[in-house]
């Protein structure tokens, strides 16, 4: 999301529009906290931003997923942390991934690591579907309950898994021989033009 609300973006000036001058920093960047107070406690606002914000999104992720499909990478990770709540993504994706810890846990450490009260982070979490709920509509659950070495292993054998798929590789031939027609095409015009 930070890319697409960079200063002087589309939806950095929407956003403007909507929010005000007073979620800005003084570089001019938005506040993430400040914008997360409103959203969070104005469920109106929350899907306004999404209306601004989610297209811009998805444009970007599109532009990341071809380069990276073009320099052969075997997959991408996106993360896409309401993935679940707006469903219309799911069906583009061939496997999903949660990152899961048992629901105190997870509002200990959302009130730790953003340094908000309880209400705050109850807001929050009740603004996402229950982490159970995203376990169901998972392919697969990488469960962060434990410690580092733990949730490593856990990435480290879901990498090994993804790494050793073919199952994109039927794209990846089509989108060769495309372009080696194209390129056999170019180079057949080449020759008509040049002679």
């Amino acid at each position: 999301m930070f890319s697409v609300v960079q200063p002087r973006s589309k939806a950095h000036q929407q956003i403007l529009q909507h929010f005000g001058t007073g979620i800005l920093l003084e570089n001019g960047e938005i506040n993430r906290e400040a914008l997360g107070n409103i959203i969070f406690s104005q469920p109106e606002k929350r899907r306004l931003l999404n209306s601004i914000t989610h297209p811009e999104i998805l444009k970007e992720m599109l532009k990341q997923i071809l380069k990276y499909f073009v320099l052969g990478n075997r997959y991408v990770i996106l993360d896409i942390p309401l993935l679940f709540e707006t469903r219309g993504l799911t069906r583009f994706m061939k496997y999903t991934v949660l990152v899961y810890c048992d629901p105190p846990a997870q509002r200990v450490r959302l009130m730790r690591r953003n340094g908000l009260d309880a209400a705050a982070a109850d807001a929050r979490i009740g603004a996402q579907l229950p982490l159970e709920e995203k376990r169901q509509w998972a392919t697969h659950v990488i469960d962060n309950s434990g410690d580092r070495e733990s949730t490593r292993r856990q990435v480290l054998r879901l990498h090994a898994r993804l790494e050793d798929s073919l199952d994109f590789l039927w794209a990846r031939l089509a989108a060769g021989a495309a372009l080696a027609g194209l390129g056999g095409l170019l180079f057949l015009l080449l020759r008509h033009f040049s002679s």
